[in-house]
């Protein structure tokens, strides 16, 4: 690898790591935003779903945004814009301005993986394309492994602003490698960005979120609550009938005619919706009813974190050699029992007894689970259509997540006791079985012997599966 390739990967990896540390880091500080900001379990909400509505509504353009303005142009527009946002965050006097600076970084995040493997499928080819991306891939699987703990340390010894202001630092470094690199001549004729089905696809997330949260305190009846739901309902119709007209879709909906990736996408929905709600109860309930640190709260869920990086290539082998259904099937059944392993909690807490037989559980399960839907989703379109079909799947996940977080107040009411934490366990080990028996019922191991591989910037894309939930990028 010559001296333009090397900073090419390190550009590339440092600005996908900061979007996944982001996504790894922040929710062990949502008590202490709570207690700092005010605004109990919904403001926790917020922080968490502004990025998201952000990040899910923009991250299937950002794609198109690339090749028409330059990966060069776009990266740095995207650092740019998560550095600010990130000192925002850290300086927010009031949580409404949280939650505000929080969806600009999630609007940031979006530009940044995108742009950064299109940066490595630019620069590299063939053979030495699939060495950066394995590169790319060690090395910002770290960030899943350093959040939680980076984290906990900052919000236990500092403030929980140090959690956002810790962006600068790599934001600064990666701008200053990213001066030495150009973009190539623009092409003649620059693809269109839909921006249109961006807008309704926003407008369609944020109605049904925004009642969600909010109809702890409004109560179902209020316009407040009403209003919202019933113009994000029709605005997210107005941007199916979008798609399927628009002539160059953000969303082909042509690529759901394949049974895989139309069923793959719908367990994606039900398996990331069950993982988002649990693996954001967890550290707050650790925190807020158990009493532990937050840095203690960060590392319980660490666990499952290391087994999912070092187990996720294995299993994603076998699913290659057997097909992915039984894995796809299997995977969230056994996380959904870790689940319900947890139903032993109660404070005090005690978490060597209580919980980390659980975690451990649903760490497997997630392990067995990663992969082998990647494959299954990936492999059924052709290599052409994988960097879309994976933009679509990123997506499904991460608005499943989005919804899930925005219903945890529904599950939770209005104190978070032991009670209300096992309601959260069974509804995500619900979600985890039902995504389970649909791939079991759904998917097919069809997929040709001389079936073309999934580009490897394509499977990568999908890295920050490791740690669903607001994971960015």
């Amino acid at each position: 690898m010559d001296r333009h390739g090397r900073v090419v990967l390190w550009v590339a990896v440092l600005a996908s790591f900061v979007a996944f540390l982001d996504g790894s880091i922040v929710n062990v500080a949502l008590p202490a935003i709570a207690r700092g900001l005010g605004g109990g379990i919904v403001i926790q909400q917020w922080v968490l779903d502004g990025y998201l509505l952000s990040l899910g509504s923009l991250i299937l353009v950002a794609g198109s945004l690339s090749d028409a303005f330059g990966r060069v142009r776009i990266l740095r527009i995207g650092l740019l814009l998560f550095g600010v946002a990130s000192l925002l965050c850290a300086a927010a006097p009031t949580g409404l301005f949280l939650v505000l600076a929080r969806m600009l970084q999630g609007a940031a995040a979006a530009l940044l993986v995108p742009s950064s493997l299109a940066l490595i499928t630019s620069a590299f080819n063939d053979q030495a394309r699939s060495k950066a991306i394995g590169l790319w891939t060690a090395w910002t699987g770290t960030a899943f492994v350093a959040g939680p703990l980076l984290g906990g340390l900052l919000v236990d010894t500092a403030s929980w602003r140090l959690v956002f202001a810790v962006n600068v630092l790599p934001i600064a470094t990666t701008l200053f490698l990213l001066a030495r690199l150009n973009d190539p001549r623009p092409p003649t004729t620059r693809p269109r960005v839909d921006l249109a089905g961006a807008l309704l696809a926003a407008v369609g997330l944020a109605g049904p979120v925004f009642a969600l949260i909010m109809q702890g305190s409004a109560g179902w009846g209020s316009q407040l609550v009403l209003a919202p739901l019933a113009g994000g309902l029709a605005c997210f119709a107005a941007f199916i009938w979008w798609e399927s007209r628009a002539p160059e879709p953000m969303m082909p909906l042509g690529l759901f005619r394949s049974r895989n990736f139309a069923i793959g996408n719908l367990s994606t929905a039900a398996i990331y919706a069950g993982i988002s709600l649990g693996l954001f109860i967890i550290p707050v309930f650790l925190q807020e009813a158990g009493g532990l640190s937050a840095i203690a709260a960060g590392l319980a869920t660490l666990p499952m974190t290391i087994m999912s990086l070092a187990l996720s290539a294995y299993f994603g082998t076998l699913s290659g050699r057997f097909g992915p259904r039984l894995f796809m099937a299997a995977g969230p059944m056994i996380g959904a029992v870790g689940f319900l392993l947890m139903l032993s909690t109660s404070t005090p807490v005690d978490y060597w007894w209580q919980l980390l037989p659980g975690v451990v559980v649903f760490g497997l399960g997630l392990s067995i689970t990663v992969a082998p839907l990647t494959s299954a989703v990936l492999g059924s379109i052709t290599p052409a259509q994988a960097g879309i079909g994976s933009a679509i799947n990123n997506a499904v996940a991460r608005v499943a997540g989005l919804l899930s977080i925005a219903s945890a107040g529904l599950i939770v009411g209005s104190v978070l006791d032991d009670g209300a934490f096992h309601r959260v366990l069974v509804a995500t080990a619900a979600l985890l079985i039902a995504g389970g028996v649909i791939s079991a019922l759904g998917i097919r191991n069809n997929r040709p012997p001389d079936a073309p591989p999934v580009p490897p910037e394509a499977s990568a894309a999908c890295l920050d599966r490791i740690v669903p939930g607001e994971a960015s990028g």
